[in-house]
């Protein structure tokens, strides 16, 4: 790949990168997206971008953090709220950056959380320590905060990537490598420190059980009862 001739080469910085494979992914979706364009993009050579990005799992988990990286401060001023519109603002605010980059949100979704029992979009260790010490101060129990969780991760998650592919996102996991090398990034998926998530750490055994079929089975009759009181009405 050549410069572009008359144009200064930016300053590289992790940052850059990340912000710049954004832009890029707002405007033609994740599946275009390569190492190589991306340094056309900054006007550098794609393996100078290795330099701050180890490869394509490092730059993808570095887009999925940007997306998310406001969600925290916003909950934590919010965390004092009563437990009702606490969970409208968290939903409002997971929705605000499926509209704002709808062909950037299903990476939220496909890509591995903090660790294998947190689940998307609510992915972060500290946005679910959050909203976990947030219902548990109102009381919830434990049982109660993690099943919250989970069906308000799975409402979040189903509507979301809805509204995305309705905006013209593909909602499958990106195949199409982006490395140009070879540089990876190790799985930590469960390695994570938790120190500073207390909540997480102690309900980590609750996270961690399967409780899908019968997830399913409290949504599907919570949806017929709705159409069945929509119905009587």
């Amino acid at each position: 790949m050549s410069k572009r001739p008359g144009a200064t080469p930016p300053k590289l910085s992790r940052e850059l990168i990340v912000a710049t494979a954004l832009e890029m992914i707002d405007e033609s979706g994740a599946q275009g997206l390569s190492m190589r364009s991306l340094g056309q993009r900054l006007n550098v050579e794609a393996m100078s971008l290795y330099r701050h990005v180890h490869g394509r799992e490092d730059l993808l988990e570095g887009i999925v953090a940007l997306l998310m990286s406001d969600l925290s401060t916003t909950l934590a001023e919010e965390a004092e709220q009563h437990w009702q519109p606490f969970l409208q603002i968290v939903a409002h605010e997971v929705r605000q950056i499926a509209i704002d980059h709808p062909m950037a949100f299903p990476l939220v979704a496909t890509r591995h959380p903090a660790a294998p029992w947190l689940r998307p979009p609510l992915r972060s260790i500290h946005v679910v320590d959050l909203f976990l010490g947030t219902l548990i101060r109102q009381g919830f129990s434990d049982q109660q905060a993690v099943d919250a969780y989970r069906s308000f991760s799975s409402f979040l998650l189903g509507q979301l990537l809805l509204e995305s592919a309705v905006r013209g996102a593909r909602t499958g996991p990106v195949e199409e490598p982006l490395d140009e090398g070879d540089a990876d990034i190790p799985q930590k998926d469960g390695s994570l420190p938790l120190e500073s998530a207390p909540e997480v750490r102690r309900l980590r055994t609750l996270l961690s059980e399967d409780r899908s079929k019968e997830e399913f089975e409290i949504s599907l009759e919570a949806l017929l009862d709705r159409l069945d009181h929509e119905l009587a009405q």
